[in-house]
């Protein structure tokens, strides 16, 4: 005979059966997100290898305001227009560069991740230069673009996993000071073949989820691409590019967006110089604005999305320009000084000093002595003069849609 159930139990039973939980609706997942930050021509000038000799630092210090930035990004990329060749090569001399064997390591450790080595300096230091570069680049695990030690290196489609998207890389060259490719065998630097580069793109349309372009084109010094320049970006995004990463004018160009079939692409023609010596004699009250040209410089920030809303398409969310000045202590005494600063953080910086120097939270009591308070206030003004001429320069340059201060 089986025995009944206590009440209490029975109850218990049902009320657990009338109380199970209903399915929840799964919460909306937040877009994969992934960021690129680019900057332009790594230059290796005489004056900037001595600079980072004499810092303790070495060549991270003279870009230091930017390592934050790097090191933050899934992805940083510049343009290395030089060899690194100091083994096969000889010493740099004017117009024909070669970097110290720190330089790929200092680059890795201050966040730099992809390296275009596909530009008119690539074989400044010969073939054996070239493989010496890539070589030395790999030891410090860095990626490179657009040159190798054979044709069909040079040529390879690069591809980068990043924050579950696969992000492809070519680059080209439209210049050369001394064009060595000769056999498919030997050194190679890819030069920007317009057919055969939108072949390219389209084979990496189909295996990646992003593809960017880094393209070494221009005239030096002018501040707008051609008309050749503007049919072959358009040519690049028609066949499925992304973003266009360009460099060689040593000055800035503007950024652009592209549409096609509803998808975004951006091309910035020449993210100027990222350091070099040039332009070093350049003072805001002695020269016209555009005599500091080639020390303006921008940090390209990108930022894509997966929208699961949009049939899980890339989307480009989110892309500034933030102006970026060297500064130079040219002609002055004391250890050679060259450095890249982020210019809104330093306007920030500046105008507060400027405001302390006036106005001192201590009090008069506080504040040094008249002349010298005097002397040091008119340089902290002229300093904050220059730094707000470049950053309106970068803006009548780049596009004040794309100008960030933050």
């Amino acid at each position: 005979m089986r025995r009944a159930l206590p009440c209490s139990a029975v109850l218990l039973a049902l009320g657990l059966a009338g109380c199970r939980p209903k399915p929840e609706k799964p919460l909306p997942q937040a877009p994969t997100s992934l960021s690129l930050v680019a900057v332009g021509d790594i230059l290796m000038h005489q004056d900037v290898k001595t600079a980072a000799s004499q810092d303790p630092g070495g060549f991270p210090a003279l870009w230091a305001d930017l390592v934050p930035l790097f090191q933050g990004a899934d992805l940083a990329f510049g343009n290395l227009e030089t060899p690194v060749a100091p083994t096969t090569g000889r010493p740099g001399v004017p117009f024909q560069f070669n970097a110290p064997e720190s330089l790929p390591g200092a680059l890795r450790a201050s966040g730099f991740t992809v390296l275009s080595t596909a530009n008119n300096h690539a074989y400044d230091q010969g073939a054996k230069g070239v493989r010496e570069t890539l070589e030395r680049l790999r030891e410090a695990r860095l990626v490179s673009v657009g040159s190798g030690e054979d044709r069909g290196q040079a040529e390879r489609l690069v591809l980068l996993e990043r924050q579950g998207l696969k992000v492809a890389f070519l680059g080209f060259t439209d210049l050369f000071n001394l064009d060595l490719n000769r056999r498919a065998t030997e050194p190679w630097v890819r030069p920007l073949d317009l057919e055969p580069a939108l072949e390219a793109v389209r084979n990496a349309r189909r295996q990646a989820d992003l593809v960017v372009v880094s393209v070494h084109w221009g005239n030096e010094y002018q501040h707008q691409p051609t008309k050749r320049q503007r049919d072959i970006a358009r040519a690049l995004v028609d066949a499925g590019c992304d973003v266009i990463l360009g460099h060689h004018p040593h000055v800035l160009q503007p950024v652009e967006l592209l549409e096609v079939d509803g998808r975004k692409a951006l091309v910035a023609y020449s993210l100027g110089n990222f350091i070099s010596n040039q332009d070093r004699m350049y003072r805001a009250d002695l020269f016209p604005v555009a005599g500091g040209d080639n020390r303006d410089g921008a940090a390209l920030k990108l930022r894509f999305e997966r929208r699961p809303e949009a049939g899980n398409r890339i989307v480009l969310a989110n892309a500034e320009v933030e102006p970026l000045w060297t500064e130079n202590n040219w002609g002055r005494a004391g250890r050679r000084e060259i450095r890249v600063i982020r210019v809104a953080a330093a306007e920030a910086r500046v105008r507060l000093e400027v405001e302390q120097l006036s106005v001192p939270a201590g009090g008069a009591e506080a504040l040094p002595d008249k002349e010298n308070r005097q002397k040091l206030l008119l340089e902290k003004q002229e300093y904050l003069r220059t730094l707000i001429l470049r950053r309106r320069r970068v803006d009548e340059v780049m596009g004040k849609g794309f100008l960030t201060n933050h």
